[in-house]
């Protein structure tokens, strides 16, 4: 068994940089996290929107990843132009990535209620070793972890958003430049590209209850296809409550979250995500608590609470 768990723990910390590609974090919570992976999303909720995320994946798990994010976006005067400004940090066991990106959105208007928006992002990644793993006895003649530099690396990414009151759709490449972080020609640590699709709607069961299905799918190249399917119940404008199911050719997850509209500006939420696979003996689970305030309406007629 002990064996199967360091099995366990070296196929989730190395399978991203032997021969793969690095992915950027998975989030539970991703339709109030939008802009961290589609540039053309800043400036869609109308307001300047402050989001943070904290996420410990795989809690009881030494090494588990843990990933922190904070973003800002919002609409100019001219309200066709978006700007946002994303950060992450993601920890995976002893490999360390930052990111640091711009965003840039330009909408159009599509008929009644309707907008379409193209965005550009770019910044750097930032990849390290922890120090205590680069020295560790065990790992001083590994020609992986020696071979692979910390760097920064410039990167950019593109993506549309289309939206309307009811619906929306989105495609996205928030990487498109390949990185290698490896000096080795035996092993190659690549930022491959990863392709995002979204959509989701809101549908009104009655004067008080809402029903918000959305999903998510990411392909990255030399990973599998991996599938996020949520729904969930607004109650009265206030209270949130939903499922989601997530699953690749690797690994299946079940969850579920809750979000409070606190105040007209503010929204907390906490998510709960259960792995399906043969890690699950070793974790109690993963924790996703999500923050968002938004400080000036633009229009007075702006929908509160927002819906995606």
């Amino acid at each position: 068994m002990k064996l199967l768990k360091h099995n366990i723990i070296a196929i989730a910390l190395l399978s991203c940089t032997v021969g793969v590609a690095q992915q950027l974090p998975q989030f539970t919570q991703y339709m109030y996290n939008t802009i961290s992976i589609n540039p053309a999303y800043a400036g869609s909720r109308e307001a300047l929107s402050i989001v943070g995320l904290h996420r410990s994946q795989w809690v009881g798990f030494k090494g588990g990843p843990i990933t922190q994010t904070l973003s800002v976006h919002t609409p100019l005067r001219n309200d066709r132009i978006g700007l946002g400004l994303s950060f992450i940090e993601d920890d995976l066991g002893p490999q360390n990535f930052t990111y640091l990106y711009g965003d840039f959105s330009y909408s159009i208007p599509t008929g009644t209620d309707g907008k379409l928006a193209f965005g550009l992002k770019a910044g750097f990644t930032q990849f390290s070793f922890d120090t205590s793993f680069r020295i560790d006895e065990d790992n001083q003649n590994d020609p992986l972890i020696f071979g692979t530099q910390d760097r920064w690396a410039p990167n950019i990414g593109a993506g549309v958003y289309w939206s309307t009151n009811k619906i929306y759709a989105s495609i996205s490449a928030p990487r498109i430049l390949n990185n290698t972080s490896n000096t080795n020609r035996d092993f190659e640590a690549l930022d491959d590209v990863s392709y995002y699709f979204t959509a989701g709607g809101i549908i009104d069961l009655n004067k008080t209850i809402k029903f918000r299905p959305s999903v998510l799918i990411k392909a990255t190249n030399g990973a599998p296809v991996s599938y996020d399917l949520t729904s969930s119940i607004l109650y009265n404008e206030k209270v949130w409550l939903g499922g989601s199911y997530r699953i690749n050719e690797l690994t299946a997850a079940i969850g579920g979250f809750a979000g409070f509209q606190i105040s007209r500006q503010l929204l907390i939420g906490y998510a709960y995500e259960k792995p399906r696979s043969e890690i699950t003996d070793f974790t109690s689970g993963t924790h996703e608590i999500i923050l968002m305030y938004e400080f000036k309406f633009l229009s007075s007629k702006l929908k509160s609470p927002r819906y995606f």
